[in-house]
């Protein structure tokens, strides 16, 4: 009985941290001082920002490497002069993103790791971000763009 406790605890935990096990366990060694959301987001604040941070609906430009956590790219936008362009909490990108960057403040980068349901969950991104990947960027919050107007009809 003791050892199918033992044996289920890092299940357990897993499940309360939305990352798989053997992932959570390389993020957990990797990025020890990372702080947590309530969804399970990890996070590593790089270089602090100064701006304002953006709400919902608002447009926003950013920097980012995404890496498995195998550490192989598989998508970027780090041209400052061709920034990633979306609005924030509007379905544009994955939940962890319309999650995480409404805590940024401009000019702030963060290292952060996103468990899978927060990412592509059981579909993946095929070829390049495999089913139940968890996954890590580094997104840089550039600004906060002044949103269009909606055109008349």
């Amino acid at each position: 009985m003791l050892a199918s406790c033992l044996l289920a605890a890092p299940l357990l935990r897993a499940q309360r941290e939305k990352i798989p096990a053997g992932d959570l366990d390389y993020v957990e060694k990797t990025w020890p001082d990372a702080k947590k959301t309530n969804s399970g987001i990890r996070y590593v604040i790089l270089q602090s920002g100064t701006g304002e941070r953006p709400k919902p609906g608002e447009n926003v430009a950013v920097l980012y490497t995404g890496r498995l956590l195998s550490g192989d790219v598989f998508d970027q936008a780090t041209d400052k002069d061709k920034p990633f362009l979306f609005r924030v909490a509007r379905d544009q990108v994955i939940q962890g993103w319309d999650q995480i960057l409404p805590l940024m403040k401009v000019g702030e980068k963060r290292l952060v790791v996103i468990p899978p349901e927060l990412a592509y969950g059981t579909r993946g991104q095929p070829p390049k971000i495999p089913r139940n990947a968890t996954l890590a960027f580094t997104i840089e919050l550039l600004e906060i763009k002044a949103n269009e107007p909606t055109p008349r009809p």
